[in-house]
Formats: C-alpha cells, sequence, structure tokens
C-alpha cells in the first residue's frame, strides 16, 4: 500500500498517534452553596456559642457525619422560653438524687456544679466542673429576685470565693444539690433561707438576643437549596 502524494509514512503515523490522544481532564470547582452550608454557616453559629462562655462539646466522627446530614446545630433552632422549660425539666428530674461531692451523674450523686452541669445539657454544651468556673459563663444579671428567669445560675459564696450554685425554676423556687439535706431538692429563696446571706450573683446562659442571632444563621442555612 502507497502513502499519498506529499505526505511520508512517518507523518501518517504521527497524525494517527495525535488523534488517538485522550482528551485533556477539566478541573471543576465545587458548588458554593453546600460549601457554605458544610462548613461557613455552622462556624457563625460556634462562634455564636462561644460568646456566650460555654464549651461546645467535641464531636465524635460519628457525631460529625450525623451533624452535616441535618441542619446545623439544630438543636438551638428552639424559643429561649423553650429552652428554660428544658433546663428545669431536667434539672427536676434530679430530685431527690443523692448529693456526692464531685459527683456528676443523677443515678448515682451530684454535687452543685455537677447539678448545674447535667441540666444545661440540653442546650448542647459543657459547662465548666466546678461552681467557681461555671460563676464565669453566660451573662451577668442583677441579683434580684423579680429579675430572674428559669434556667438562670445562682451562685453563692463569701467575697469573691463561689463555693455552690444552683438553678432558678421559677415562682420564687431553685433547685440545688443541698449538702446539709444530703440530696438534690426544690427550695424558695426567702430570708429563711441560710443561704440567702451568701447570694452573690446570677449567671444567664439562655440570652434572647443570642438566641436571636442564632436563629437568623439557622433560618439563612435553612434558606440555601
Amino acid at each position: 500500500m502507497t502513502a499519498e502524494a506529499g505526505a511520508s509514512p512517518d507523518s501518517e503515523l504521527v497524525s494517527r498517534v495525535g488523534s488517538a490522544r485522550p482528551p485533556t481532564a477539566t478541573v471543576s470547582n465545587p458548588p458554593l452553596v453546600p460549601l457554605l452550608r458544610r462548613h461557613f454557616v455552622p462556624v457563625l453559629v460556634a462562634a455564636c456559642v462561644a460568646a456566650s462562655g460555654v464549651v461546645a462539646p467535641t464531636a465524635s466522627a460519628q457525631d460529625v457525619s450525623t451533624l452535616e446530614s441535618r441542619k446545623p446545630f439544630a438543636a438551638f433552632s428552639a424559643s429561649a422560653e423553650k429552652m428554660r422549660d428544658s433546663i428545669v425539666a431536667k434539672a427536676r428530674l434530679s430530685l431527690g438524687t443523692r448529693y456526692k461531692l464531685g459527683g456528676s451523674k443523677p443515678g448515682v450523686g451530684l454535687d452543685c456544679s455537677g447539678l448545674v452541669r447535667y441540666a444545661m445539657s440540653v442546650l448542647d454544651v459543657v459547662l465548666p466542673r466546678t461552681a467557681q468556673g461555671q460563676a464565669k459563663v453566660g451573662t451577668e444579671v442583677p441579683k434580684d429576685v423579680a429579675a430572674l428567669k428559669p434556667g438562670d445560675v445562682l451562685t453563692f459564696g463569701r467575697g469573691k470565693r463561689i463555693s455552690h450554685v444552683g438553678i432558678y425554676v421559677g415562682d420564687g423556687k431553685m433547685i440545688h444539690a443541698s449538702t446539709s439535706k444530703r440530696r438534690v431538692i426544690e427550695t424558695p429563696i426567702t430570708k429563711r433561707n441560710p443561704l440567702i446571706r451568701q447570694w452573690l450573683g446570677v449567671r444567664r446562659l439562655v440570652d434572647s438576643s443570642t438566641l436571636a442571632l442564632r436563629d437568623s444563621l439557622l433560618a439563612m442555612a435553612d434558606s440555601l437549596p
């Protein structure tokens, strides 16, 4: 078989090889919206949590995959009032639990800070373990029974030392792990209560302005396709 005039066999071979080359691969950028939903929005919501002075729990690999399959931080979409009610309800579940120094398990034993930490777990945050540490989180509220809201943390002690904490549950009452009664009790906040003389302050973890920002971020996440 002869080559066509003006074209050598070598040039014909090069032409065939060149035409057999695989097409150049193209690299496409990942869609922007899914990246925002997975990374940017959760970071902003987490920043709101950090601003409240509480520590978000460390998620395992299994937890991360679960979070990615849902709306980010969906636990914060509830109203402030419902959150406060949830704190009170969980605190009341521990009524009658025996007092145990260092205790953090409702079925075994609780001390004052262990009780507060347990009740506040409904917010999906982890508080410091000690009463002194818990007295530094959240927002400071005036020490006035009329200004209290259910779920507020009451701090007690002498001077600058915080030695006891409890949870305000409404109607002028608080729940705390009593060292004298040796169990978790619900008691009125009155002048007859010996703790009143040691009442130093109030901390609020459920703040409506912070929740409004969280809810707006969640609404933005929900609006993304």
